[in-house]
């Protein structure tokens, strides 16, 4: 693993712009942009784009995606949005009356919604799961595993305060008790090591605007080979055997190409989006993951020394992803702190009473020291 130098140059981030907050929209290279508007111009002239368009992007995608992951190009399957992608995974999983499906407090609400109505229908439990004591959350997820579960479903990083659950003993305990494990990586796929061999997911959804550094509207789905002969949201044509002849469309079949192709969403085929969202995995394949980790780490232990210098604290890294900084605020701050640093070009945000910081490799150190120096300004240290 290795440093990365500073990659401002790559994107268009004007020098007053101070950008900490990748967790809501990691912005997109340039290089991104022109390859969306490389792919949006083909329908300028649509006849010349050939059969053979509708499905080159993806061929080429998909096992980028699964590279990502560190799971195999079978598994990878096309969404809109996490929810998209939790609604397919809650259409495949088997619960009883009684069991207990484990949501952590403070989800976010697409990761919550889906399995009330889940447990609703099955007469499952939900449990929210909250850390208690001297013990992370982690810790308290794990403690929760055990014969009454069915269903785990969580982040790998909350987004709400950056804390870290440790996935792969989490699918080793739901292995253990044979429960369903679903995984969302939007706050951390691009920007933390995930093997999908290691941690044996059922499903792990995957939305490509934050971390990505994709456009809005794209993601994916992994899908574990015990559910790829599943049921899919939708009934469409492309995923079909032989939907690549497009003089025989009306052979209707069955037979849906292999693996978790049948889970794509419809029109997957977009010409805007999936080139750029193939750019910018491309550029965080070049990158390496664990080099994101390990510069994001290296920075970030930095940045919460400062800002526990002026009275902002973070959470231990232990208990947080290295990525993500989310100091509790004292209750003198101003309601309208976030406004205020927003008015001189500086972005972060707010979620409760916790500031969310999460810098990337555009952030330098002229950043830093603008958004140290202003919160203690605002801050009154």
């Amino acid at each position: 693993m290795s440093v990365i130098p500073n990659q401002r140059h790559l994107f268009d981030i004007p020098d007053d712009v101070a950008y900490f907050n990748t967790a809501t929209m990691g912005p997109m290279t340039k290089a991104s942009v022109e390859a969306g508007k490389t792919g949006l111009a083909r329908k300028l002239q649509p006849w010349f784009i050939q059969d053979t368009d509708f499905f080159a992007d993806t061929a080429r995608l998909r096992p980028l995606l699964a590279r990502l992951i560190h799971g195999d190009t079978e598994g990878i399957a096309f969404v809109p949005s996490v929810s998209y992608a939790l609604a397919t995974a809650a259409a495949n999983i088997s619960l009883t009356k009684g069991q207990e499906i484990l949501v952590l407090g403070d989800q976010f609400p697409s990761n919550v919604y889906v399995w009330r109505a889940l447990a609703e229908s099955t007469g499952a439990k939900l449990k929210t799961i909250t850390s208690t004591g001297n013990s992370t959350l982690s810790e308290c997820l794990l403690d929760a595993i055990g014969p009454n579960t069915g269903l785990v479903a969580c982040a790998h990083i909350r987004w709400t305060d950056g804390a870290l659950i440790d996935v792969a003993a989490v699918g080793k305990k739901c292995r253990e008790f044979g429960a369903a494990l679903v995984l969302d990586l939007t706050q951390s796929c691009g920007a933390l090591d995930f093997n999908a061999e290691e941690v044996q997911p059922d499903f792990v959804a995957v939305a490509g605007y934050k971390w990505l550094l994709g456009p809005y509207a794209s993601g994916f789905l992994y899908v574990g080979p015990e559910h790829r002969a599943g049921v899919p949201l939708e009934r469409n044509w492309i995923t079909r055997k032989g939907a690549s002849n497009f003089t025989r469309l009306i052979d209707y079949t069955d037979e849906y190409e292999p693996g978790a192709e049948r889970f794509d969403m419809g029109e997957r085929s977009n010409f805007a989006l999936l080139p750029a969202f193939e750019s910018a995995v491309n550029t965080l394949l070049d990158w390496g993951v664990d080099n994101v980790e390990r510069t994001l780490r290296i920075r970030n232990a930095d940045l919460s020394e400062r800002l526990n210098s002026i009275g902002l604290f973070c959470p231990p890294e232990s208990e947080r992803g290295p990525h993500y900084l989310c100091p509790r605020l004292p209750e003198s701050a101003p309601d309208d702190l976030t406004a205020r640093l927003k008015a001189e070009g500086i972005f972060i945000s707010r979620r409760g009473d916790r500031l969310r910081i999460t810098p990337h490799l555009f952030t330098d150190d002229k950043d830093t020291d603008r958004l140290v120096e202003r919160l203690a300004h605002f801050l009154q240290v």
